[in-house]
């Protein structure tokens, strides 16, 4: 399900050819770093991958076939902002934390990234600005930010909501071929490929399939298999609850009580945990919770609502909660 054919090799090779030359004159044209990514977009909402075939990481310039259009950048960045809590998680796991100059409020993981009181949800160029980046990241464009800084000569990448697994992964690698940590992306998608498959790897065949129901919300909000969420649990062969109640295909439907207490799933996974408070404990207390299998077999699952709503490399901890889950229920499943 995740494995992707990343030619390494190659790409080390042409980095070494890129990089053995020394050649520091502008007037030659820029590396281009060219992978799946999103189209452009000024919403939060996930679009459609584009499809490149040619990843080449030849130094700087380099321009970045990004979801707002081709944004080349002149030299490696030193002074690097991050208004989006994901793409702050993938700088600091390729190595490019010491590039990074300032975060955005809601930037948490990891705690040595340096929080400011940049807004992710009402950026400013003015604010964004006055931190003299070189290079900044955001994961949605209200409708001026990206033209308002491209204006005033600072490049922007705008890395959306991942439509998919493999679309989070090309993110990861723009990221790294941005900042000058590409082969560093490259293996942090490798080694997340391997850390995911390890998990499912160790589940037996289950008999009898195991059903789970994914709570974005107390207002029973959830994801189908449609969903970044879907395809990232999909390998481990349960059923989700969520796709029969969705009829409109929305990929997030709103289900009701009567419809998840009918379902009886076997897997309770809560996404809802800080902002809201959901637990093991409250969901038992809702009216004919308590009598659901996931609950008298103590199987409600209290993720962490940072992990289980970002896209970053930590997608292989929750994973990894998910299969912990199922593998404590096996006996009871046999």
């Amino acid at each position: 399900m995740f494995r992707r054919l990343i030619p390494l090799v190659a790409v080390v090779a042409m980095v070494g050819a890129a990089c053995g030359s020394g050649d520091s004159d502008d007037s030659r044209p820029p590396a281009t770093q060219t992978t799946t990514s999103v189209p452009r977009t000024t919403s939060t909402e996930p679009q459609e991958p584009t499809t490149t075939t040619e990843a080449v990481d030849g130094g700087f310039p380099v321009a970045i076939d990004a979801p707002n259009g081709m944004v080349r950048i002149e030299s490696k960045p030193e002074r690097v902002v991050s208004i989006s809590p994901t793409s702050t998680e993938v700088l600091f796991a390729i190595g490019a934390g010491e590039q990074v100059i300032a975060v955005d409020s809601m930037s948490n993981f990891p705690t040595n990234a340096p929080v400011t009181d940049l807004s992710a949800f009402t950026p400013s160029v003015e604010a964004i600005a006055s931190f003299e980046p070189d290079l900044v990241f955001l994961s949605f464009d209200p409708g001026d930010i990206v033209a308002g800084l491209e204006a005033i000569g600072i490049p922007v990448i705008l890395h959306g909501t991942a439509l998919s697994v493999d679309d989070a992964y090309a993110q990861w690698e723009q990221t790294g071929a941005a900042t000058g940590h590409f082969a560093e992306a490259v293996g942090l998608v490798a080694d997340t490929v391997v850390n995911m498959e390890t998990e499912f790897d160790s589940l037996p065949e289950q008999e009898v399939a195991m059903s789970y129901y994914y709570e974005l919300d107390p207002t029973l909000y959830s994801v189908t298999s449609a969903t970044f969420i879907g395809e990232l649990l999909g390998p481990s062969g349960m059923m989700n609850i969520a796709d029969a109640g969705d009829p409109d295909g929305s990929g997030y439907p709103q289900l009701n009580a009567e419809y998840i207490i009918a379902s009886d799933p076997t897997l309770i996974l809560l996404a809802d945990t800080k902002c809201c408070g959901a637990s093991g404990e409250t969901v038992a207390e809702r009216p004919g919770w308590d009598t659901l299998t996931a609950v008298v077999d103590d199987s409600v699952v209290e993720l962490d609502d940072d992990i289980a709503s970002r896209w970053g490399p930590r997608i292989a901890e929750l994973v990894m909660d998910v299969v912990e889950a199922m593998l404590e229920l096996e006996p009871s499943n046999a």
